[in-house]
């Protein structure tokens, strides 16, 4: 049960979530990753910042923190998609779509082929958000991970437009903010992106993949 932001944002931080606690020593296993991620997107920030006068900006700033706040998102809500082979909270919501989605395909499809291979969508659902969680946190290929997290974000929006607890417009706020991300190349913004793409060590035709991506 929520309390309030500052008290569950600090719950989070130190593992005392329901959500981490029900994992028992995993759960601390997936907080030490956050710290990791966390504590390595301030020190990517920091290097770029002092190695890059350009980097020195408040739009910059503002934009590795939005990018950074986001991927904590994706991080905290992957963590209800465990324990595998199946949550019961990923097994919930499939069931919303399979009842609530706006089209009748999407409801055939989340009852006829989701909820029977339930474990492979639940897999496929905690490894696409961590992937986006620690692209977003590092500011790597960000423009990649943006488009494929609007792609997930826009069959949320669909699979559960019809639940009444659901507010539609949450789901599009999330797609503008990931759009943005790949207008302004987010990454490109203190992250490993920028910091990549300075220094310049990566292989010729890995560095031409990571200007696409980034």
């Amino acid at each position: 049960m929520r309390t309030d932001p500052f008290s569950d944002s600090l719950q989070f931080l130190i593992g005392q979530q329901p959500d981490q606690l029900v994992l028992g020593l995993f759960g601390w296993l997936f907080l030490a990753l956050f710290w990791a991620l966390l504590i390595g997107s301030i020190a990517i920030a920091v290097r770029n910042w002092q190695a890059d006068p350009a980097q020195r900006t408040a739009a910059h700033l503002w934009t590795w923190i939005a990018r950074t706040m986001m991927g904590a998102m994706w991080f905290q809500g992957a963590l209800w998609k465990l324990p595998f082979p199946q949550s019961p909270g990923f097994a919930h919501w499939t069931g919303q779509i399979a009842e609530h989605a706006a089209f009748g395909w999407h409801r055939v499809l989340a009852a006829e082929v989701m909820l029977p291979l339930l474990p492979l969508f639940q897999a496929v659902a905690f490894f696409g958000e961590m992937g986006f969680a620690i692209s977003l946190m590092l500011g790597f290929a960000v423009r990649l991970s943006s488009l494929l997290a609007m792609g997930f974000v826009v069959q949320l929006w669909l699979g559960l437009y019809r639940v009444d607890i659901e507010w539609p417009w949450l789901f599009w706020f999330m797609i503008f903010t990931l759009g943005w991300f790949i207008v302004h190349r987010a990454g490109r913004s203190l992250g490993l992106d920028a910091l990549l793409l300075r220094e310049n060590r990566l292989a010729p035709q890995a560095a031409r993949w990571h200007a696409l991506a980034s």
